[in-house]
């Protein structure tokens, strides 16, 4: 499998809370999450937490190819939730927390994971391109989006809507992303599609999926088209082109693009 990746942070001055890495066999991209007031409660911070998680499952995805994208998960969780639970609050609902997507290609199927709001596509030789993603936080988080932007940032209200809104995760009826449970991993949308039939994926976090479900500057078939000819950096620099021009706020942006997934 070929891989090709860029990240770029939200803003030069801040840490880039999005983290991806490949090995041979498999993709992983991972989007940290948090809101102000997170140090307090993690002293780590929420890059730490997405890269700690992707080394934990790209580590497991090379030595323990027989298992599960959820069991792998799950473990991976597990182990960087022991990493600091003696220091941190691990199971407040702002401490740091991630969305997750995985590929892997094994025994003539390309295998799919995705926890959260990362979306991962794959590009079919004879038909529209498979897309992968987990609708869950979107929903809920429609709720709270005018009162979010309505309320000053940084004000006493503004933090307590944000932590409304991530007290529904990892509930039953809420939404799902990788923070303290292993259990969360039971969630995730998973499956598997023919590598024969597949040219191609791409695994991208949400803000840089933004180009199409955002800006709507392009469909996934162009996405994918666009990947193949131009690259990952391509795709970015039109996200960043569109958040200048609607005067939105720019979000770390992750997309890896992987192709001859039967050299794997």
């Amino acid at each position: 499998m070929r891989v090709a990746m860029a990240t770029v942070a939200k803003r030069a001055d801040r840490a880039n809370e999005d983290f991806a890495g490949a090995v041979p066999s498999a993709a992983v991209l991972i989007d940290g999450a948090g809101i102000p007031g997170t140090a307090s409660i993690c002293r780590h911070g929420v890059a730490w937490y997405a890269s700690r998680l992707a080394g934990s499952l790209l580590g497991l995805l090379s030595l323990v190819p027989d298992r599960s994208l959820a069991a792998l998960l799950a473990e991976a969780i597990e182990q960087v939730t022991d990493d600091h639970r003696e220091t941190c609050d691990v199971a407040d609902p702002i401490s740091p927390s991630a969305a997750v997507a995985v590929l892997r290609v094994s025994g003539g199927l390309a295998e799919y994971l995705v926890l959260g709001d990362a979306v991962l596509v794959v590009d079919r030789a004879d038909g529209a391109p498979l897309v992968v993603a987990d609708p869950r936080e979107v929903i809920i988080s429609r709720s709270y989006e005018p009162a979010i932007e309505a309320a000053a940032r940084g004000s006493d209200e503004h933090r307590r809507l944000l932590r409304d809104l991530r007290a529904h995760r990892n509930r039953p009826g809420g939404f799902w992303v990788a923070k303290d449970d292993p259990r969360a991993a039971d969630e995730a949308i998973t499956g598997s599609c023919p590598i024969a039939a597949s040219t191609g994926a791409a695994l991208l976090s949400n803000g840089a999926g933004r180009i199409v479900d955002r800006f709507r500057l392009a469909g996934w078939p162009e996405v994918m088209a666009v990947l193949a000819s131009k690259g990952p950096a391509e795709i970015i620099r039109r996200v960043r082109q569109a958040e200048a021009r609607h005067a939105v706020a720019a979000d770390d942006a992750t997309v890896i693009h992987c192709t001859a997934l039967d050299e794997a």
